[in-house]
């Protein structure tokens, strides 16, 4: 079962649309399908869920945030009872076993950040790297539960920084998926993330062959899979050339490209939160029918690399 998370340094890139449509084209075909939000602006959560059935049933105790607390608490809460599955998009799969569940993000999440990066500080060299691992590990140790085995793909839609709560994002995953709106802003971030990654990995295998109690800590080792151009705008069906200039220079990278885009389209995208349903998944006709095309072409290529 891979698990991807989805992250850039630059908000407004359309991560979150690129996480919502891939997750739900992957449930349409037939895939059990598993969101996580970890964004603090729960876009994803409040893109599926209305804002008043978020506060009124989900928000007091069936977030992500609940289960940090409860891990900082003592308590012993399993991930898996967060698991939410939104009414309209079980109305919207066809029965084919395909299914689109949410753990949902709260607004109070930015607060688990500073709460476990206080409990970074303190004791001894040694101790500090072990408290590292332990903080590190959290959600790839959350994951483990029997109850996600049923899922044939698990997609983090993570905050638009490298604090702590995405390191646990990253520790958990095998794969790492950069949405980039093909412009200055958004794409200059992606050699500093690559690197950030880099620096993670390291880090955590150094502290991860620590005896007395890290000894059999697995090593990580998530692969990029690569970048994603969203927010595209097209001519003559190919990006206007100020955009392209920016995707030529991410190739130079040496990070994988997608060759299928995320077109430009104000009104669908807009819309779509609203409704709680993503694109991908809406009868469409004329404009929409060609994005909705283009993206069951890039679906088709990140499940190809994925292997589902």
């Amino acid at each position: 079962m891979p698990v991807v998370s989805v992250i850039n340094y630059k908000g407004g890139v359309g991560k979150t649309t690129l996480t919502a449509n891939l997750g739900a084209e992957l449930a349409f075909r037939g895939k059990k399908v598993l969101l996580i939000d970890l964004d603090p602006q729960a876009s994803l959560t409040f893109s599926l869920v209305e804002p008043d059935y978020w506060r009124d049933k989900l928000a007091p105790n069936k977030t992500i945030k609940r289960w940090y607390d409860s891990l900082a608490s003592g308590a012993s809460l399993e991930l898996s009872s967060l698991i939410f599955e939104p009414p309209k998009l079980k109305r919207a799969l066809p029965v084919n076993g395909g299914l689109l569940h949410l753990i949902p993000s709260h607004l109070g999440l930015i607060n688990v950040d500073l709460e476990l990066a206080t409990e970074l500080g303190g004791g001894t060299l040694k101790q500090n790297k072990l408290k590292y691992l332990r903080v590190h590990r959290r959600l790839s140790e959350g994951l483990l539960e029997s109850s996600f085995d049923r899922y044939d793909v698990i997609l983090i839609d993570c905050p638009p920084n490298f604090n702590v709560v995405t390191k646990t994002a990253i520790v958990a995953s095998q794969y790492v998926l950069i949405p980039a709106k093909p412009d200055y802003l958004s794409t200059m971030g992606i050699d500093f993330l690559i690197t950030s990654l880099d620096e993670l990995v390291a880090n955590y295998n150094e502290y991860a062959e620590l005896e007395d109690g890290g000894a059999d800590v697995e090593k990580i080792n998530p692969d990029i899979l690569g970048v994603v151009f969203t927010m595209t705008q097209m001519y003559a069906d190919r990006p206007i050339a100020a955009q392209r200039q920016y995707m030529n220079q991410t190739s130079s990278l040496g990070v994988q490209v997608f060759a299928n885009y995320v077109r430009e389209n104000k009104t669908l995208y807009g819309d779509a939160p609203r409704e709680g349903v993503p694109v991908v998944m809406k009868p469409s006709a004329g404009m929409g029918k060609v994005i909705v095309s283009e993206l069951e072409a890039l679906v088709n290529e990140i499940s190809n690399k994925l292997g589902i």
